[in-house]
């Protein structure tokens, strides 16, 4: 009850909230009273680019803490204090230093083993993009941080079949296979002294629910769980963004049921006095605020309806469905050549008219063999239906096109059982419910892969800064709808951090957030919607890993 009546009391009164590889980069203590612009400036670098790399430390960091700054900019912070800052050949004790570097502060002597391992990543580096094996690494988290599998790091590297050693410099991937997508990101920045004020508009219910237990409202209320969960994510967003030096005001308001407060809320308050709006979350409601404010609105979650938004000031965080489908095609139609591809609908029009439209897209490129499409007969796919299209010894590619469970449920059981020289990948564009529904062993049997507009790597530093943060403020780690409140808040804030105004933002690139793609780039008539969607596929360990 402690956080209901913690979220009554918020929703009751509107309230504001105060709110690599070795020797590339190298550990700093910080002094008793350096704040990170004074060290920037030490480094000749922005305090922005500082702030991107030590992301979750406060302006005026407290004496002692420990930040990473670029190993090329050492020198420039040894020669500021040479007898304090840098430890001689006598004295490396790092009590007394405050430079760190884990693998020892660098020597004027370069032995031949330095030199050669020096010119040994100076070739490798002109064709493949190559790491340093550390303290730590294991196939599994090479694997998923680099999007490989092993089978092609052992291809690359064939001394790795006797397994990793540190120190090993190993290759990745060839570099026109690397996708650099630095020139895309957006880059984080934050003006000095910004402020913002900022509104939250959820159906709390504060009033409907005060005379309800905790069992009766989150056991019985799909509706106050995903509300509840949504704003516990922005609180750590804001309190994230606070401590990097960004003063945000938020003002939260209870919209209660659909329609019945929104209209009061619009004729009470100067809503246009915020820098952006989060919610509200019936599409209704945010179409008519659009009508009446100028600020900027953000809609938090996906909506069937949220087609019909054409007001510019709405910004529809969720990508539309028919981006899912655009995303698969356009990955199948980049990356697979020389196969036979198989098209599975369920007979109903709306299955019938994608499978026929995806048809005629890729029988228009000359790598694909052949595209069939089956049907099922009785309300199932026989496993004849399969084995009298897909080929021996090719790339068959199977895409699924309904999301009728029955169907799902058979194609896969057909398609987990066939010769062994006939091999199959499958395809389709969103998981829904129905794939949910089969043993997870079934889709990894089948390298199943997926479009998605959520994508987590577990062992990311932004997921777990995250899930420590939630798990330490909750005592439970966060759900979707949790990192969803923490990624879409700390996105618009962090835009606007920059002093800027959130639609400039857009056209500056995409950013990642904990599992959330932001790409508003290339807005069509100016109406922003996030395109932002990823390929997922299933790894025979029943990890995922992101392909596209």
């Amino acid at each position: 009850m402690k956080h209901l009546k913690f979220f009554i009391f918020l929703c009751i009164l509107t309230f504001t909230v105060s709110c690599g590889q070795q020797k590339k980069y190298i550990q700093y203590k910080v002094k008793k009273g350096e704040t990170i612009t004074e060290i920037a400036k030490k480094l000749d670098m922005s305090a922005r680019d500082l702030y991107r790399l030590n992301p979750d430390v406060d302006k005026k960091p407290e004496e002692n803490t420990v930040i990473i700054i670029p190993n090329k900019k050492m020198q420039t912070l040894k020669s500021e204090n040479p007898k304090k800052d840098v430890a001689t050949e006598k004295d490396k004790t790092k009590e007394n230093n405050n430079i760190e570097d884990d693998n020892s502060v660098s020597k004027d002597i370069i032995t031949d083993k330095e030199r050669q391992k020096t010119e040994l990543i100076e070739a490798l580096e002109k064709e493949y993009k190559i790491h340093e094996v550390k303290k730590g690494d294991t196939f599994y988290s090479l694997t998923r941080f680099y999007d490989v599998s092993r089978e092609d790091l052992i291809a690359l590297n064939p001394e790795l079949s006797e397994g990793l050693k540190l120190q090993q410099i190993i290759k990745i991937k060839k570099l026109e296979e690397v996708f650099d997508e630095e020139d895309f990101l957006y880059v984080d920045e934050i003006e000095d002294g910004v402020s913002i004020k900022a509104a939250l508009m959820l159906p709390f219910r504060a009033k409907e629910l005060d005379s309800l237990t905790r069992t009766q409202i989150f056991g019985n209320s799909k509706l106050a769980n995903i509300v509840a969960e949504f704003y516990m994510g922005v609180e750590i967003a804001v309190d994230s963004l606070r401590k990097q030096g960004v003063n945000i005001r938020l003002d939260v308001y209870d919209t209660e049921s659909n329609s019945t407060r929104i209209r009061s809320i619009v004729a009470e308050k100067d809503l246009d006095d915020n820098d952006v709006i989060i919610g509200p979350l019936y599409s209704e409601e945010a179409q008519f605020l659009a009508e009446k404010i100028k600020t900027p609105i953000v809609f938090p979650f996906y909506s069937s309806k949220q087609s019909t938004f054409t007001s510019k000031r709405l910004v529809k965080t969720s990508p539309n469905k028919k981006l899912f489908r655009e995303k698969l095609l356009e990955h199948i139609t980049n990356n697979f050549h020389d196969g036979n591809i198989i098209l599975v609908g369920d007979g109903e029009a709306e299955s019938n008219l994608n499978a026929k439209q995806i048809q005629n897209e890729l029988e228009k490129h000359d790598s694909i063999n052949s595209v069939a499409v089956i049907t099922p007969q009785k309300g199932y796919i026989k496993r004849s239906k399969f084995t009298d299209v897909l080929k021996p010894n090719m790339n068959n590619l199977v895409v699924l096109t309904t999301d009728d469970n029955v169907i799902v449920a058979s194609a896969i059981n057909s398609l987990i059982s066939l010769p062994e020289d006939v091999t199959v990948r499958v395809f389709t564009f969103d998981k829904v419910s129905a794939f949910n529904k089969v043993d997870n062993f079934k889709l990894a049997k089948i390298g199943f892969t997926y479009v998605s507009d959520e994508f987590v790597r577990e062992d990311s530093f932004k997921s777990i800064n995250f899930n420590n943060k939630y798990l330490e403020k909750n005592g439970v780690l966060p759900s979707y709808y949790a990192t969803r409140g923490f990624d879409v808040t700390y996105d618009v804030l962090m835009r606007l951090a920059s002093g800027k105004s959130l639609k400039s933002t857009f056209d500056e690139g995409y950013s990642y957030r904990v599992e959330s793609k932001f790409d508003y780039t290339n807005k069509l008539f100016k109406i922003t919607e996030n395109k932002g969607l990823f390929i997922v596929k299933y790894n025979p360990d029943l990890t995922l890993t992101r392909i596209d």
